[in-house]
């Protein structure tokens, strides 16, 4: 009999299975931990900005709305930032400075609201905000790690665009 030697291909990545368990369970509880403080920091901004909107004029279904504008451009932006990191193509420069002006944003609403409790209570109240940009910033560098690591992946078939 003849044995057929076969070199590894270069294109698959060999690693023991219990090393890309525990990676995927790394994933999955950052993007659970992510969720859930998305979840507290965008109920707890909508009020404080809620507050701020009613205090300064507005009122109805202005009032109501106007602090969903703060949060969905946030989210929005940082949708664009996720999907880039995803397909290993650069953020566009507007999801950046829309990112940056919706998170200054939410940090002034939260910051005016807790203000009338001294400098502490500023603090406070900005630190779901804060705390949200933070873990989300960890999980897209995670994702982008993720995606330079593995020379397979690219870009859907429908994005054909270039890839950083």
């Amino acid at each position: 009999m003849t044995a057929l030697a076969l070199a590894p291909d270069p294109g698959i990545r060999y690693e023991p299975a219990a090393a890309a368990g525990a990676d995927r369970v790394i994933r999955v509880s950052t993007a659970i931990a992510v969720l859930a403080v998305a979840g507290v920091a965008a109920y707890v901004s909508y009020w404080h900005a809620y507050a701020v909107v009613c205090a300064h004029g507005e009122t109805g279904v202005t009032a109501r709305l106007e602090p969903a504008t703060i949060d969905g451009l946030v989210y929005a932006s940082s949708m664009v930032s996720l999907y880039a990191a995803r397909h290993r193509l650069p953020v566009p420069a507007l999801a950046r400075w829309l990112l940056a002006l919706g998170i200054v944003a939410t940090l002034a609403a939260n910051m005016a609201q807790g203000w009338s409790r001294g400098p502490v209570g500023a603090v406070i109240a900005a630190w779901p905000a804060v705390s949200l940009v933070g873990s989300y910033e960890l999980l897209v560098w995670i994702i982008r790690t993720a995606a330079t690591r593995d020379p397979g992946r690219g870009p859907a078939t429908d994005h054909g665009g270039p890839q950083a």
